[in-house]
């Protein structure tokens, strides 16, 4: 009899131990599906975007006070695809990523760099653009490499890409004072006017800028072989919890990649295709 009793008691405590497993499943189940991130956007109907308005050709204002840009197309097109609206609030560009992590803003489509720094903080994207971070002197300028920045004023836009890649570069320790802007724009005003002796931004910026008429003879932009600050991919910016909102816009990125849209976007703006 007592056996029995102890055969049955290890039967209920062996099945305890089963439901118990399969509902420690469940929970890790229901967790993993627990970001309603996504859900959140559809019921808002809209994704709000943080941006820097003044950064063309990504987003910036036309002669008309409109935003416009390659990046705003391409919003423009990942939120109809959605189904919902695209909203743009312009921030100030060294508090973009608190702005994002806060949730005043659901995204960030503008221009924006994938680091190792910014990966730590913010999840991204698969890049779907590639520049890279250029060194700008006026013609005539006595600097013609990279190594010419010793000694030298230079300066570049506050909370950019730029600004960790020429700190980390050994030159970094031979330039005299790296001064920080607001945008590329007011950088590019500096150096023109003699108070800087060049400006590190990102090339697809630097081209637009420095290639109007009023312009076209005062910059020189160096070359790969004479000296940059590396390679920047560009992918769209979101919460690191937001996975849910992140595999979206990866799918309506690929399907624009794919059936040619986002090709004919940047040809509107650039003249050929450079999206990836």
């Amino acid at each position: 009899m007592k056996k029995n009793q102890i055969l049955l008691l290890v039967a209920i405590f062996a099945v305890s131990l089963l439901i118990a497993g399969c509902g420690g499943k469940q929970a890790g189940t229901k967790e993993q599906a627990g970001d309603d991130s996504w859900n959140k956007i559809k019921e808002k109907g809209e994704f709000v975007i943080g941006l820097d308005d003044n950064y063309p050709p990504a987003g910036f204002r036309d002669e008309n006070g409109e935003l416009v840009g390659v990046d705003i197309d391409l919003a423009k097109e990942a939120a109809k695809r959605l189904g919902v609206k695209a909203v743009f609030k312009p921030v100030q560009w060294d508090g973009v990523l608190m702005n994002l992590k806060n949730g005043d803003i659901d995204l960030i489509w503008n221009a924006l760099g994938i680091t190792p720094e910014r990966q730590k903080e913010i999840g991204f994207t698969d890049s779907y653009m590639e520049d890279r971070n250029i060194i700008v002197v006026k013609s005539g300028s006595p600097i013609k490499t990279k190594a010419d920045l010793a000694g030298k004023v230079i300066g570049l836009q506050l909370g950019s890409t730029a600004e960790p890649a020429v700190q980390n570069d050994p030159i970094s320790s031979k330039i005299k004072e790296i001064r920080k802007f607001e945008s590329p724009t007011q950088a590019l005003m500096d150096l023109d006017a003699g108070r800087i002796d060049a400006v590190v931004t990102n090339e697809m910026n630097a081209r637009y800028l420095i290639t109007s008429e009023k312009t076209a003879d005062k910059f020189y932009v160096l070359t790969a072989e004479e000296g940059d600050f590396g390679k920047e991919p560009y992918g769209v910016g979101v919460r690191k919890e937001d996975k849910a909102f992140l595999a979206e816009l990866n799918r309506v990125l690929n399907e624009m990649k794919a059936d040619g849209t986002a090709a004919k976007i940047s040809e509107k703006w650039f003249g050929t295709n450079i999206i990836k």
